[in-house]
């Protein structure tokens, strides 16, 4: 199993749209999510800060991200908009990931 940790900046003015949708996500986004070997799948927010979280408990990281990322295209359009680049250097996207430092079970 993999733990990921990511962060990306909220646009200050998308908070409430960001909110919303993920208040009611569609469907097909949730399926992909698990078809795609994520699960514990969580978004956290502070001020204009998202966090999430997941563990990915696939065999082929890349590929099923790449998949993800297909079969959520049109979920990731009207989110993408609401974000920005936590790390402006960023060149992998919008969410940076950042480094696993402790983990206790």
């Amino acid at each position: 199993m993999k733990r990921v940790g990511r962060i990306v900046k909220l646009k200050p003015q998308m908070k409430e749209r960001y909110i919303r949708l993920h208040a009611d996500p569609w469907p097909e986004v949730t399926e992909a999510i698990h078809i795609c070997g994520i699960r514990n799948f969580s978004i956290y927010i502070k001020g204009e800060i998202l966090f999430s979280y997941f563990e990915y408990v696939g065999n082929a990281y890349e590929d099923d991200m790449k998949k993800l990322d297909e079969l959520t295209a049109e979920w990731l359009k009207e989110t993408d908009k609401c974000q920005e680049p936590a790390d402006p250097g960023e060149t992998d996207g919008l969410w940076s990931t950042m480094d696993e430092i402790f983990y206790q079970e």
